[in-house]
């Protein structure tokens, strides 16, 4: 789950990743020092706030993604340049949508 939403969303700050995952900043911390000492996500400082860190995975991290992951992509991919223009913008809000009712069942679970 943390390399998901790595990888959907680009970096995020720990307290974002925890928010996510549903985990409290010590369990997220640590979580973070063993992927960071696995070499699949690296810290760096917030371009706009020095007081926090963002988490984003490593090179290594896609290369060495699990069995099947670059197939499912490529299936994804796939589908969604088969999808009539004119239905994209549909298909994306439903998804979009669709993602942001599981962010909110999670935070709705982690309370």
């Amino acid at each position: 789950m943390t390399a998901e939403n790595l990888e959907a969303d680009g970096p995020l700050t720990q307290r974002d990743l925890g928010e996510r995952l549903a985990l409290t900043s010590g369990a997220i911390t640590m979580l973070v020092d063993r992927l960071e000492r696995a070499g699949w996500v690296h810290r760096r400082p917030h371009p706009g706030d020095r007081r926090y860190v963002l988490i984003e995975l490593s090179p290594r991290a896609a290369a060495e993604a699990p069995d099947g992951l670059a197939t499912y992509h490529a299936r994804v991919r796939v589908f969604a340049s088969g999808a009539p223009a004119r239905q994209r913008e549909a298909v994306a809000a439903f998804l979009a949508a669709a993602a942001d009712a599981a962010a909110a069942a999670v935070t709705d679970l982690s309370r």
